[in-house]
């Protein structure tokens, strides 16, 4: 009974969470696109929303004008990031005391919070101007795969599809500096094969 008391006030938080500031939206003429962050690279995603916030997908995009849609952002908690960024990637802030510097790693934050990850990323990518607020309270991040909106007209957006690259550039660099040093060796050892072939040839005609 606890655990279910628990689990219905985290749900009736976060759902307040969700629709503060809904009122103080102009909501007439915005789209309503809906985000999937399972299995997606948080930079890629952070980057698109953004570009959805501010409006630059649009023909009619102005940088003094707030245009962007409403942003809906579903399975935070199954982001991906790539390299070593869940232990080397840090959140650091102040307290206001001396020498109160806190850290927090990307791995503790989305065990903590899985939806501060995404808005940080999202709020880093936006312009530092008087809009940046009211773009804020365009994009809903949820946890999971509930979410309040369901009697609006949600239009999915999918993401562009991701080219992997195989190798990281310095190591490419390496090994195409290895294969010009072999072809090179190789070089060098036929002229030489030569070299002596000429050598020997010149000997037994003496």
């Amino acid at each position: 009974m606890a655990t279910q008391a628990a689990a219905a006030a985290s749900f009736n938080g976060n759902l307040k969470k969700a629709m503060a500031g809904i009122k103080r939206i102009n909501l007439d003429g915005l789209r309503w696109r809906v985000f999937d962050a399972k299995g997606q690279v948080l930079g890629r995603l952070a980057s698109q929303i953004s570009t959805v916030l501010q409006g630059k997908d649009k023909p009619t995009y102005t940088p003094n004008r707030d245009d962007g849609d409403m942003c809906i952002v579903l399975n935070a908690k199954d982001i991906c990031v790539t390299g070593r960024k869940l232990t080397d990637k840090f959140y650091r802030w102040h307290t206001g005391y001396i020498g109160h510097l806190k850290e927090r790693s990307l791995k503790d934050q989305m065990v903590k919070d899985p939806t501060e990850v995404i808005r940080k990323a999202v709020l880093r990518m936006l312009p530092r101007n008087n809009l940046r607020d009211d773009r804020d309270r365009k994009l809903r991040i949820f946890a999971g795969n509930e979410h309040p909106f369901i009697d609006r007209p949600l239009d999915p957006s999918a993401m562009p599809s991701r080219r992997a690259r195989e190798m990281r550039p310095r190591a490419r660099r390496v090994m195409i500096r290895a294969q010009k040093k072999a072809e090179q060796l190789e070089q060098q050892g036929g002229v030489e094969a030569k070299k002596g072939k000429k050598r020997t040839s010149s000997q037994v005609a003496a």
